[in-house]
């Protein structure tokens, strides 16, 4: 494999990068729809120094804002897989939450069949197995006034944020595109993949359930564990979380 491309291809991925030149391993963490790399920003406090956390910045937000938001899984996890070549030289883990974990699925996959590298471990939060097609009606099109009625049920928009007109005008495209990545998801059979799965949810996330999280065994030829945590659907930002995530990186 060539790893001789330069650090500005994958610099605005991953803007908030700390290298660690002796790390031990890097972890590539994707943030669920409408989020940026910035809610990874602070994790690399909480875990093992030997570890270089990479929280990953997708187009459209946050230091991207400038840049039209992926509305197709694909080439997203294409560009991805491209521009992060020159960090696949040393063992990787990949973080995903809800959107992410998806995200995060779909690139170990796009590695092994393109660069021939295997993740040492997938970590995935508060989605879905991809195998389980979307319930309930899909919402990425819906008119404004409709839209802005299941961001209030789904309660993953913080009421601020959907009382600013302002605000809202910007990051609606941004909100609608990531959930078309999501409702637009083809899933394609492929041989489960040969590093560990961990999968975590949120006790009273009533979007994704036990179930849904179990269902990723389906999706590794070797260890599988399913860990719930206090809280709903964006659990994410507990120190217990961080612990649990160091212990299964020694």
């Amino acid at each position: 494999m060539n790893w001789s491309t330069t650090a500005a291809a994958f610099d605005p991925w991953i803007p908030f990068r700390k290298p660690v030149p002796e790390a031990r391993l890097r972890l590539f963490c994707f943030p669920y729809a409408g989020a940026g790399a910035l809610i990874f920003r602070n994790w690399s406090d909480g875990l093992p120094a030997d570890v270089e956390v990479c929280p990953v910045q997708l187009p459209g937000r946050g230091t991207r804002l400038m840049e039209h938001p992926s509305t197709l899984l694909s080439p997203l996890v294409e560009a991805l897989a491209q521009a992060l070549v020159p960090l696949l030289d040393r063992p990787v883990a990949f973080f995903g939450h809800s959107l992410g974990a998806l995200v995060s699925f779909e690139l170990a996959r796009r590695v092994r069949r393109r660069y021939g590298v295997h993740p040492v471990r997938l970590f995935v939060s508060a989605g879905r197995a991809p195998q389980i097609p979307p319930r309930g009606p899909l919402i990425h099109n819906l008119p404004e006034k409709e839209f802005l009625a299941e961001l209030r049920r789904l309660n993953g928009t913080p009421s601020e944020l959907l009382n600013n007109e302002e605000l809202m005008e910007i990051m609606l495209p941004l909100l609608r595109a990531d959930f078309a990545v999501y409702e637009t998801y083809v899933y394609s059979t492929e041989p489960p993949l040969n590093c560990p799965i961990s999968a975590f949810g949120g006790l009273q996330d009533h979007r994704v359930n036990g179930t849904d999280l179990e269902a990723w065994r389906a999706q590794t030829s070797v260890s599988f564990s399913l860990r719930m945590f206090p809280g709903d659907h964006f659990f994410l930002n507990q120190p217990l979380l961080l612990h649990v995530l160091s212990q299964e990186l020694r």
